[in-house]
């Protein structure tokens, strides 16, 4: 199968979530993306802030999927991960989002993305 995962609020959790100054991994989402890769699926990552964002994060991380995209819908994927409603997929399940009421505005803004 091919298993999408996004990267902001899915992967990492940003920092205006936690009040560090820097973007965080989110280990439990982590482990789930290495379980499917052990098991031999088409590993995906992607984002809507672009391929530059999906690679800098891959590597910060240590994962190394199959496959780097542009966060939209395709219809070969399986599985996506996402941390909003999304339909990018057969299947598409939703992360938790950590301290969903502070606003991601400002930080989807910032320059260094």
């Amino acid at each position: 199968m091919k298993i999408a995962f996004d990267i902001d609020d899915t992967l990492i959790i940003p920092s205006i979530a936690t009040g560090l100054d820097t973007d965080t991994p989110n280990y439990e989402t982590i482990a789930i993306y290495r379980w499917f890769q052990d098991q031999g699926h088409c590993m995906i990552l992607w984002s809507g802030s672009g391929i530059d964002w999906v690679k800098s994060w891959a590597d910060k991380l240590g994962l190394k999927p199959d496959d780097i995209r542009i966060k939209q819908k395709y219809d070969d994927i399986d599985i996506a991960f996402d941390d909003c409603d999304v339909d990018l997929a057969k299947v598409n399940i939703k992360v938790k989002r950590l301290n969903n009421n502070i606003s991601r505005k400002e930080w989807n803004k910032k320059v260094d993305r």
